[in-house]
């Protein structure tokens, strides 16, 4: 696809166009097979914490928008994969440096050229946005999509760090929770559920 051929599919929202860019799901559902993953939210309180070893010893460590990297004691240093739903300046993305970007927002809009023409590029799918935000009934955030295509694979084992529901807000922003569209205290209860229906994944 050309980049005019992306703008005018962009802006016509011709979604199968898109999708034409995006390795398809099963082969990235692969690639988690057999791994040890940690997944990183951006909640404050991570800052607090000496996980960055524990981050940076996964197989494959995936962080979630401008992916705030305080100090490599709490949060690690490598980004594997980055799930992305805003754009991304080119200052974060040569900080960042992920081996592969995912775009998880449904609002195609801002996706732009250089995140979609990138390696191993990965488009979600909206109808898995839409069943997700059916099964929580309010749209879901970032780090609530990746876990739930995450817990999908035959990945080894998942962990969650960084994920407090907002109760600390978030290192990448100063909103609060009422100025944000999501149900932290409705996903705060479905990954619990998921935690005890599926022994692989634990939240630190």
């Amino acid at each position: 696809m050309t980049r005019l051929g992306f703008l005018i599919a962009r802006t016509l929202r011709d979604e199968s166009a898109l999708q034409r860019l995006s390795v398809p799901q099963s082969a990235l559902l692969a690639d988690l097979a057999g791994k040890r993953i940690a997944l990183i939210g951006n909640a404050r309180a991570l800052a607090q914490t000496d996980h960055g070893t524990a981050i940076d010893a996964a197989e494959l460590v995936v962080r979630i928008n401008r992916a705030p990297m305080p100090a490599a004691a709490s949060h690690g240093s490598r980004t594997d994969w980055l799930a992305l739903a805003v754009r991304l300046s080119d200052a974060d993305r040569t900080r960042i440096a992920p081996a592969r970007i995912l775009w998880m927002s449904p609002k195609r809009k801002r996706l732009d050229w250089r995140t979609a023409t990138s390696p191993g590029f990965y488009l979600h799918p909206l109808a898995d946005y839409r069943a997700l935000k059916d099964r929580l009934g309010a749209p879901p955030t970032t780090g609530a999509m990746m876990i739930d295509l995450i817990a999908r694979s035959d990945m080894a084992r998942l962990d969650l760090y960084g994920f407090d529901f907002f109760a600390s807000l978030s290192l990448s922003g100063r909103r609060s929770a009422e100025q944000v569209p999501h149900d932290f205290s409705g996903e705060s209860r479905w990954v619990q559920e998921l935690e005890r229906a599926d022994r692989r994944i634990h939240r630190h």
